[in-house]
């Protein structure tokens, strides 16, 4: 081999060597590291299991978690405000149902030894008013409704014009209050694994006070029939047929008049 190529493959492997070697010892990249400030937080109080409604509060149910202050809602109970909470609210009765680690807002819980289970998770200006159902279910959908769900009370009475026209006992179904809440089925105010515990023979349902005077005189004049309506289907608040019937004749300035309560529309 001649002396020249001899020469060039030595220098292109000393210079490989030379690249390898700088390689090797280039200086590791710089990883900025940014601290992030941590949230400012504050001790609320929180259920330290689930809490189902109507439950008594016991020691065990309440805990201090840290909660970020930002989200802090006026309803909540901290522990700056409220250091004695853990114990002052032990004994309250809980009108809505609490998960695990979730916070206690004030209006969920109802103080007093003295005061009535009911009376205590009604809400402010309404009525608890029990009707007579079917207990085998026949007029609650076949025993499917459970407390906190969402009804149709539906009136069914003997028309008079009817069957003095037809010759013939005349029957007819009118709608008389939408989408109510339902208290209690029986005693029970709870569902059990999904299903109620008894099957009761009255359905206590959350009124107005004209909803409840308007329910009292149907169920005087015929029976009532409790119709579930969907999740969906349960937004809002419960009306009275009367103030539907007055919406859809709003434009004719009509008075809607049923069972004796009149509702004026128009101008």
């Amino acid at each position: 081999m001649k002396l020249s190529r001899i020469l060039v493959l030595c220098g292109a492997a000393v210079s490989a060597g030379v690249a390898v070697m700088i390689l090797n010892h280039k200086a590791p990249t710089k990883v900025k590291i940014v601290k992030v400030a941590a949230l400012p937080t504050t001790r609320v109080l929180t259920a330290a299991r689930k809490i189902d409604l109507g439950m008594v509060l016991a020691p065990a149910d309440l805990s201090w978690t840290a909660w970020p202050k930002a989200s802090i809602s006026p309803k909540m109970i901290t522990q700056t405000q409220d250091p004695q909470a853990l114990t002052q609210n032990v004994g309250a009765i809980v009108r809505a149902p609490i998960e695990q680690g979730e916070p206690i807002f004030t209006d969920r819980l109802v103080k007093g030894s003295n005061q009535g289970f009911m009376s205590a998770i009604l809400p402010s200006g309404m009525r608890a008013l029990a009707i007579n159902i079917d207990g085998n279910g026949a007029t609650s959908a076949g025993g499917f409704i459970l407390p906190n769900d969402h009804v149709d009370v539906l009136h069914t009475f003997r028309d008079p014009v009817a069957t003095k026209a037809n010759g013939v006992e005349t029957f007819r179904t009118d709608p008389v209050l939408r989408n109510v809440r339902v208290l209690a089925i029986g005693q029970n105010i709870k569902e059990k694994n999904g299903k109620p515990v008894v099957v009761g023979s009255t359905a206590t349902l959350e009124l107005s006070p004209q909803q409840a005077d308007i329910a009292i005189l149907a169920q005087k004049s015929g029976s009532l029939t409790l119709a579930l309506r969907s999740l969906v289907d349960s937004n809002g608040q419960a009306t009275t047929q009367a103030e539907q019937d007055a919406e859809k004749y709003m434009s004719n300035g009509v008075t809607v008049v049923r069972y004796g309560v009149p509702v004026k529309s128009g101008p």
